[in-house]
């Protein structure tokens, strides 16, 4: 998100061709997917501490490279690293998390966790629009290193003991044998085998759809409101802090609801919350175009619904056992979020194909991917305070 901020700085510094700026934008993106197999992969053989060490390691030294960059190379050697570690820390941090707080309250800790997600989008903002025209982008970058400095309580950090304890089951051969067995496969044999790959197709395609509604309105809705709606507003940051507002309250509020009402109804509801959202800013917008201020209760609404995303850690941990929750986590988060490479296409065939549809069927395309996951989810169990299996 940063570096939308800062691409236009970095290009003439650097001297970087537009012919490069797609992938000088696209490697950190891309390279989340083999960071979340690489450190899914780490979490489950080597412990969830290790994994989010190195991972939170790679993108502290990815930003610290991305400061020095003196060339294009040196900068996407830096982004690549980055992106290694955006897309490893979740699938280890909700995994412990999930291991580790009591099965009643798993919702709220794994909200709490996942909460950083527009906290961050909001710093972004912040940083971006209001900080870096005065410091600077290597200053900027720099900053970004600053995580690097957990590494130094991570001592203080205790193992999941439920990884552990599986471990030393594996390590003896005590158990059933089957279960060993397939423990000591590697790990993406695991995730298609059979008592594995229809859950796994399952939470991936829910990730997928959920992902879809969500760029599709990230990427679509500015353009939306300023082309079509004329709101120079939504032109600053000052939309994308409204909408991360919304997404805040949404992400820690669904954590509480899941634990009171199941995963899958708040799954649900929070998705029709999404959905209704999408339409104000759309196909009720001309009721109250004179009022900005309505415009940006409509986003804090909109925001309000991608609380779904504080579903995943906790609901993919009481789906998946201690073998593979690591990696089935990582990869299904990080592989749905490269998709969304396809987002920028879609846009250009629905405005190719329905130019009378104008940006607002991107946004009415958004909000059909939200109601689909929020049906999709029904296709899943009900996991709710479940005990999660070794």
């Amino acid at each position: 998100m940063l570096l939308s901020f800062l691409l236009p700085a970095v290009q003439k510094d650097l001297a970087i061709p537009d012919s490069a700026v797609a992938a000088l934008t696209g490697i950190g993106v891309g390279m989340t997917g083999v960071g979340g197999f690489l450190f899914g992969w780490i979490s489950d053989r080597w412990g969830r501490r290790a994994s989010l060490a190195l991972a939170i390691g790679a993108f502290s030294l990815g930003n610290l490279v991305c400061a020095l960059a003196g060339s294009g190379a040196m900068l996407s050697l830096g982004r690549a690293l980055a992106g290694l570690g955006i897309g490893g820390t979740w699938g280890g941090g909700q995994a412990m998390i999930g291991e580790t707080v009591p099965a009643a309250l798993r919702g709220r800790f794994g909200a709490i966790a996942q909460s950083g997600a527009p906290v961050g989008l909001g710093l972004a903002a912040i940083l971006g629009s209001f900080l870096a025209p005065s410091i600077g982008w290597r200053v900027t970058f720099g900053i970004l290193a600053l995580p690097g400095l957990a590494l130094l309580f991570f001592r203080h950090l205790p193992e999941s003991d439920l990884w552990l304890a599986h471990r030393a089951r594996v390590s003896k051969g005590d158990g059933e044998t089957g279960e060993i067995a397939r423990a000591r496969r590697p790990v993406l044999a695991q995730l298609v085998a059979p008592d594995q790959l229809s859950t796994f197709i399952r939470a991936f395609l829910l990730t997928a759809f959920n992902m879809s509604a969500y760029w599709f309105a990230v990427i679509w809705l500015p353009r939306y409101l300023q082309k079509e709606r004329g709101l120079t507003i939504f032109g600053t940051g000052w939309w994308t802090l409204t909408f991360v507002a919304g997404s805040l309250v949404g992400y820690l509020s669904f954590g509480w609801v899941s634990d009171r009402i199941g995963r899958r109804p708040a799954f649900a509801l929070y998705c029709a919350v999404t959905a209704l959202g999408l339409a104000l800013v759309t196909l009720f917008w001309s009721g109250f175009a004179a009022q900005p201020a309505i415009g940006l209760a409509c986003l804090f609404v909109a925001g309000l619904g991608t609380g779904t995303w504080s579903c995943y850690g906790p609901y993919f941990s009481e789906l998946f056992p201690t073998r593979v929750r690591g990696t089935a986590m990582a990869v299904i988060m990080n592989s749905t979020r490269g998709i969304q490479y396809l987002t920028p296409l879609a846009i250009a065939a629905v405005a190719r194909w329905a130019p009378s549809a104008g940006m607002g069927g991107g946004i009415s395309l958004a909000a059909g991917f939200a109601l689909l996951a929020g049906a999709w989810v029904w296709t899943l169990p009900e996991t709710a305070g479940a005990a999660i299996e070794n």
